[in-house]
């Protein structure tokens, strides 16, 4: 499942990350890696960004950064 497929309160484990290196290296800087579990807290209204927390990080992402992040719902 994408992530961009999840909706507000949704919580998922991250599975994979499927992202040119300049981008997967910015998501794993902010904790954006395989394993880790991640909370929606908020999506725009045509879904076009979404924040996440990720610890106690909050990353605000757009709808195609979102498509490339595999979860598994929790």
């Amino acid at each position: 499942m994408k992530l961009s497929e999840l909706t507000k309160g949704d919580k998922a484990e991250i599975m994979k990350v499927n992202a040119d290196k300049a981008l997967r290296d910015r998501l794993i800087s902010f904790g954006v890696m395989r394993g880790e579990e991640l909370t929606i807290k908020g999506c725009s209204l045509a879904k076009q960004t979404m924040e996440i927390e990720v610890g106690s990080t909050l990353i605000a992402l757009r709808a195609d950064e979102a498509e490339k992040i595999e979860v598994e719902k929790i």
